[in-house]
């Protein structure tokens, strides 16, 4: 049974999720509802994913209740435009084939082009009008999230950030849990590269009977933050769902938090830079 976060709207979001980049199609049919016929609840997808038809129909074929799954989507900055971000959640309404998006995020600020506050305020309204129900950022800096409450009065649900033990995020994490937003991890296992030949890591999974892509993914619980691994076959889903049954220790989590380093980012991925259209 995955465990749930209350967030500061007062809605529900999972303490794990599935990433579906890049699933798309029948395969991608299949792996998301496969996945959602597991037990996962959280699904998460993105305008830029070009999947959201996938998700929708997955959920469809699935045979898991609507109301049991929370369905996430993400604005690109192409459509930050007050107007056009409007437009652009309604297509992903359509997209999905539902009648409301569960947890709708701005994927990155793209601070150049600086159309970020109007697309918030644009997600503010409609969640009003009762079209989104959550709403959220990704790749926001704090500066960026600063803002965007200073000009709407409203704090995001959600910050979704790149997040795993090479880059553990200790003052984003922070941040957020001032203002009482809940964090959630993309690429939590760090691309399942080198990070999963880790001997920290390698160590405490032998030590506790489990993998080391477990591992990881139970340190990003115990920091409070939400992983939302991609896997598109079902051992590997079963894998990532099965870490809810056991604990690690705070000297296991501060020996992981410590293979941090200052190039900890997977590839050119910083929110002050990097524009996403």
């Amino acid at each position: 049974m995955i465990e749930t976060h209350t967030l500061n709207d007062g809605h529900h979001l999972p303490a794990l999720g599935f990433g579906t980049y890049p699933l798309r199609g029948p395969a991608g049919v299949e792996s998301v509802a496969g996945a959602l016929r597991q037990g996962y609840r959280l699904i998460d997808s993105a305008v830029n994913y070009e999947n959201e038809g996938t998700v929708g129909e997955a959920i469809r074929r699935s045979g898991v209740p609507r109301e049991e799954i929370v369905v996430t989507s993400k604005l690109p900055g192409r459509h930050h435009a007050y107007a056009a971000a409007t437009t652009c959640v309604y297509e992903s309404l359509y997209r999905l084939g539902l009648e409301s998006i569960d947890l709708y995020l701005i994927h990155w600020p793209n601070p150049f082009a600086d159309h970020y506050v109007e697309a918030w305020q644009a997600l503010v309204d409609l969640q009003r009008a009762g079209v989104l129900r959550s709403i959220g950022t990704s790749n926001f800096l704090p500066e960026h999230l600063s803002r965007i409450v200073a000009a709407t009065g409203v704090t995001p649900a959600v910050n979704q950030v790149e997040l795993h033990p090479y880059f553990p995020q200790a003052e984003q994490r922070d941040v957020h849990d001032q203002l009482g937003i809940r964090t959630e991890s993309w690429g939590p296992l760090g691309q399942a590269g080198q990070l999963l030949h880790e001997p920290v890591i390698t160590a405490v999974a032998g030590e506790l009977g489990r993998t080391p892509a477990q591992v990881v993914l139970r340190w990003h619980l115990q920091l409070g933050s939400v992983p939302l691994p991609k896997a598109a076959s079902p051992g590997r889903q079963a894998e990532n769902l099965a870490v809810f049954d056991f604990e690690l220790d705070e000297a296991q989590v501060a020996a992981i938090t410590a293979l941090g380093r200052l190039d900890g980012r997977l590839g050119d991925s910083d929110p002050g830079t990097h524009e996403e259209f």
